[in-house]
């Protein structure tokens, strides 16, 4: 029996010193397999050190301590981490190693003077952990040239080859200071930050319960500060390799568009200034926030920033830049964006807007509600249509020239940049009057453009306009008591190249308790060069070709006739009877001049007397061209001998209850 003890406590030693010499051994290896990492990283140009490594072969959990790295040759990087600390860790291959977790403390990133902006920035996160991680065992070679695209680059790399179910950290701080420059400096604090679902470069979510801002805004004369928090900050579906694409010259000529965000959303959001401004908001959501590769090129745009940011940019610089930056707008395509209720406060007053959307090409401003010097203002809605702000930037880089002003052509191409825009439920304080200016309806589109010209148009406008006492032409509406002015004018447009025929049809416009009137014009043989010249004698030369159509104006009388005719009864000192028939004797006398040449005038200012003898009646009155009466011509006609002119036309008229 004693044998049979002493035999089992000699296996049990040798046991115990076989488990530990193998855990020596498993720890000796696990150190060896650090220290080969962080001598591809020494290789490389970079420094990299570490304290203390432990590994526990029973939890196969790696301990280390006192991480410093800094990933190339020039010091514009640095790593710094406490410690690390994986359990459950195993190696899945020759490349890739496994972790049930992960906990990082301490991890501090700074970028000092990254890119041609000088920028210094850190990132600080006092613990991450990572749940069912798995990743390369030996990292990437980080660039050694400085370039702050290749760092991106590397970066979103070393991402994409890592996977876990879950990221989370407490807080997440991130800094910034330009320097001289003109971005200011300050700091943005994540808190309760999680990540879900971490493969290939792709997260299912990542989540921030809270982010505080602090900025020192650097502007001459008026140093500001500005304070503000972000709540409820989510990211749907995000796609790190789209950028790494967009980032990678091999994928220089890619013309596919890559999805990097599904949704984007945050909110409510408040900041504030030192100056006394204010703003809150509801929130904002973006969706389906893709990239182009051919067209979305960042490094482009980093290589026209200039090196020294004090110095004033020429003409020529400016606009490069403006062309760089259109460059990636353009190859940045956002399906929908939406801001919810704006507050803005301000010393003068508290402005409120209910939503600034974008979806499908149209941006729109709805709700605005706001104090203006002389009153609130108030707007239902204002929409651009076709809205590209790659397009808008490509304009206004063609107007920048200083000194110059802007050609014909230049002006024209804001067509090409919009497709039409729309006002609606507008009231604003009419000058300095206690009165308002209500705008129902303002809308104008166009299209079907030649050159720069559209060859088809439609204007809308429904208003009411106080009348004006200090303009002249008003002066005799406000003596008969016309307050306002109720506007309601459509009018459309439309070349057809075919026929070469230009119609106006219809043109309405109704002046509420004074008239209404319609026209409709039409004109033939008009060339495509009128619309695609910009100089005025080759425009003069293309209008020569042109031929007068039909004209056909209908007016209803809904109070004009009796203001003409209380105006001339004050002016003659008679009564509005006698005002009355001495107009329309008026009328029969001078169309005695017309009829004498051209009888059919006379059925017109026959029906033009009776119009004004009976108030509440509808003139009629068509002109349809007796051959072909070129415009210039007519025109020409029409300034020197009127009757020559009107002979050339059937006059067709009537009136009607």
């Amino acid at each position: 029996m004693k044998r049979i003890l002493i035999g089992l406590i000699v296996a049990a030693v040798l046991a115990a010193g076989g488990w530990f010499g193998f855990n020596l051994y498993a720890k000796h290896r696990a150190t060896a397999e650090v220290e080969t990492a962080f001598d591809q990283i020494r290789a490389g140009g970079g420094k990299a050190s570490h304290g203390k490594v432990e590994f526990d072969l029973m939890s196969r959990t790696l301990t280390i301590e006192d991480i410093a790295v800094t990933p190339g040759s020039q010091s514009q990087a640095q790593v710094k981490i406490t410690g690390i600390k994986g359990i459950g860790v195993r190696q899945i291959d020759d490349t890739r190693f496994s972790a049930d977790s992960i906990d990082i403390t301490g991890l501090d990133v700074a970028l000092d003077q990254v890119g041609p902006a000088k920028v210094k920035a850190s990132y600080k996160i006092p613990q991450l952990t990572m749940r069912d991680y798995a990743g390369p065992v030996h990292i990437g070679t980080a660039p050694a040239n400085g370039s702050l695209i290749d760092l991106y680059r590397y970066v979103l790399g070393q991402y994409a080859s890592v996977a876990a179910s879950s990221l989370t950290a407490p807080t997440l701080t991130m800094s910034f200071d330009s320097g001289s420059g003109p971005g200011g400096s300050g700091e943005i604090t994540y808190s309760g930050l999680a990540v879900q679902n971490l493969k290939q470069g792709k997260v299912d979510a990542i989540k921030a319960d809270r982010a505080a801002i602090s900025v020192e805004v650097k502007q001459p004369g008026r140093p500001d500060k500005l304070t503000g928090e972000l709540a409820n900050v989510i990211v749907n579906d995000f796609d790190a390799t789209a950028i790494i694409a967009a980032l990678d010259p091999q994928t220089s000529s890619d013309e596919t568009y890559r999805r990097v965000y599904r949704q984007v959303s945050a909110g409510p959001y408040a900041f504030k200034s030192a100056q006394g401004l204010r703003v809150d908001v509801d929130g904002f959501v973006m969706e389906n926030i893709d990239v182009q590769p051919s067209k979305f090129r960042l490094a482009e745009l980093f290589a026209a920033l200039p090196q020294d940011q004090s110095a004033i940019p020429t003409p020529a610089q400016s606009r490069e830049m403006l062309e760089k930056v259109a460059g990636v707008y353009e190859g940045l395509r956002i399906g929908k964006a939406e801001i919810g209720k704006i507050s803005i406060g301000t010393p003068q007053g508290t402005g409120k807007v209910n939503a600034i959307r974008y979806r499908e090409g149209e941006f729109a401003i709805e709700g605005v509600d706001t104090p203006a010097p002389q009153g609130q203002f108030k707007m239902e809605r204002f929409a651009l249509k076709s809205f590209s702000v790659a397009n808008l930037m490509r304009w206004a880089t063609g107007l920048a020239n200083p000194g110059q002003a802007p050609s014909p052509d230049q002006m024209l191409g804001l067509f090409r940049v919009l497709d039409g825009a729309e006002i609606k439920g507008v009231v604003s304080p009419y000058k300095n009057t206690r009165q308002l200016i209500t705008i129902d309806t303002i809308s104008l589109n166009w299209g079907q453009l030649v050159g720069s010209i559209p060859s088809k148009a439609n204007l809308v406008v429904k208003m009411v306009t106080p009348t004006d006492p200090s303009n002249p032409a008003q002066r005799p509406l406000i003596m008969a008591g016309v307050d306002k002015l109720a506007i309601d004018l459509d009018l459309g447009a439309a070349w057809t190249e075919s026929s070469g025929a230009f119609a106006l049809a219809p043109a309405t416009i109704d002046l509420g308790n004074l008239a209404k009137a319609q026209v409709r014009f039409a004109l033939a043989n008009v060339p495509r060069g009128l619309f695609t010249t910009t100089d005025p004698m080759e425009a003069m030369s293309e209008m020569a070709q042109v031929e007068t159509g039909a004209l056909e104006l209908s007016l209803r009388d809904s109070g004009v006739v009796d203001l003409v005719v209380a105006q001339f009864s004050r002016m003659q000192n008679v009564s509005r009877d006698a005002a009355r028939s001495a107009i329309a004797e008026m009328i029969r006398a001078q169309g005695e001049k017309v009829t004498a040449t051209n009888l059919d005038a006379k059925a017109a200012v026959d029906a033009l007397a009776g119009f004004v003898e009976t108030s509440g009646q509808t003139l009629t009155i068509k002109l349809t061209p007796l051959g072909k009466v070129p415009v210039m011509q007519l025109m020409d006609a029409l300034n020197h001998e009127p009757i020559v002119a009107l002979a050339q036309f059937r006059i067709e008229a009537s009136t009607g209850l």
